[in-house]
C-alpha cells in the first residue's frame, strides 16, 4: 500500500481516507483551495495508480486534524456569502504532525490524551501553533492558506489586510506578484535580508547584524505571543511540546519564549533546555505546572499508521 501526504482536504475530509475516483475528484475540487501543493499530491497518486494499478492508497490530510474546531473560530469577519460560495474560512495546516506530537507527549507523560490542554508549536520554515483540548484541535495559526498566524520563514505570518492593497498600488503589483511576496520573500528572509534558515542568522546574531537580531526577535515574540492567546483559549495548559527543525533543535528560541511564562504555570530548566536538541525530553523545571517538552515529530509514520489502519492490517 500507499500512503500520500495531500495539504488541503477542504471540508469534505475529516480524517484519512482509501483514495477511490470519488476521491480523487473531491481532490480536484479543492486544488483552488492549494494550487501550489495539491496538484503535486494528485501527480504522486496519478503516478502510483500507473506503476502499481492494483495498490491501495491512502490519503493523509494536513487540514484533517483541524476540522473539529468549533465554527467560530474558522469562521473570518467577512461576508458569510464568501464562505458559502468559496469555502474561505480558516483551515490550518501541520496537522498530522500536530496529531502526531500531542498524542506522543502524552505517551510520553503517561497521561490520558482525552483530557489534557496542550498547546503544540511545530517551529520550523513553516510554522505553526495548535490549541488541543481533550484530544480535539479546538484553534491553530494558519488559516485558509499557510501564509496566516506567526512569522515564517519566507512567510509574512498575520499582516493588517490593508497592507496588502497599499504595497499593490504603491509598487504596481499584480494579486500574483504580492502572493509571491507575501509567501517567498517575507517573514525572517525579509526582515534580516539575509536568509531565511536559522542557522544563518543565528550567525548574523554573533556579528551584532541588527537585522538579524530583529528578525529572530520578531520570530519568537509571535511564537510566545500565539501560546499566551492559547492558554486563554483552553484554560489554562497542562503541556506545551515544541517540534519541528527550529522547535527541537534552537534552545534559544524555546528560552526566549518560556521567559517570564511563570505566571502561565511554564518554569523552563534553561541548563537542560540549552543541552539537549531533537530528543524526546522534558525540558520544564519539576515545579512546573506546565510540562514542556521537545518531541520530534514524525509525519511519516502517522501516515504509515493511518495506512494500516484504513487497510485494516
Amino acid at each position: 500500500a500507499v500512503g500520500h501526504r495531500v495539504v488541503h482536504g477542504g471540508e469534505r475530509f475529516n480524517k484519512s481516507v482509501l483514495i477511490t475516483e470519488e476521491v480523487i475528484e473531491m481532490l480536484k475540487e479543492c486544488i483552488e483551495l492549494a494550487p501550489l501543493h495539491n496538484p503535486p499530491n494528485l501527480k504522486g497518486i496519478y503516478a502510483i495508480q500507473e506503476l502499481l494499478p492494483h495498490t491501495p492508497q491512502v490519503s493523509v490530510f494536513d487540514t484533517a486534524f483541524h476540522q473539529t474546531m468549533p465554527d467560530y473560530a474558522y469562521v473570518y469577519g467577512l461576508p458569510y456569502s464568501l464562505y458559502e460560495k468559496y469555502g474561505i474560512r480558516r483551515y490550518g495546516f501541520h496537522g498530522t504532525s500536530h496529531r502526531y506530537v500531542s498524542k506522543r507527549a502524552c505517551e510520553f507523560l503517561n497521561v490520558p490524551y482525552e483530557s489534557q490542554r496542550i498547546i503544540t508549536a511545530h517551529i520550523g520554515n513553516g510554522v505553526s501553533i495548535t490549541a488541543i483540548k481533550n484530544g480535539k484541535s479546538v484553534d491553530t495559526s494558519m488559516g485558509m492558506t499557510p501564509v496566516e498566524g506567526l512569522m515564517m520563514g519566507t512567510r509574512s505570518g498575520d499582516l493588517d489586510p490593508g497592507v496588502i492593497s497599499y504595497i499593490m498600488e504603491k509598487e504596481h503589483m499584480s494579486a500574483s506578484g504580492i502572493s509571491t511576496l507575501l509567501n517567498k520573500f517575507s517573514g525572517v528572509l525579509g526582515i534580516s535580508g539575509i536568509s531565511s534558515d536559522m542557522r544563518e542568522i543565528e550567525v548574523g546574531i554573533k556579528e551584532n547584524n541588527p537585522r538579524a537580531i530583529l528578525a529572530l526577535n520578531t520570530y519568537d515574540y509571535r511564537i510566545k505571543k500565539y501560546i499566551g492567546a492559547y492558554s486563554a483559549v483552553l484554560g489554562g495548559v497542562d503541556i506545551l511540546a515544541f517540534t519541528g527543525g527550529v522547535g527541537e533543535n534552537q534552545a534559544i528560541t524555546r528560552s526566549v519564549v518560556c521567559k517570564n511564562m511563570e505566571y502561565m504555570g511554564i518554569e523552563l530548566d534553561e541548563e537542560l533546555n540549552r543541552s539537549v536538541r531533537a530528543k524526546e525530553v522534558v525540558i520544564s523545571k519539576p515545579s512546573s505546572k506546565v510540562k514542556v517538552l521537545i518531541i520530534p515529530t514524525d509525519e511519516e509514520l502517522t501516515i504509515a499508521k493511518d495506512t494500516m489502519q484504513i487497510l485494516g492490517k
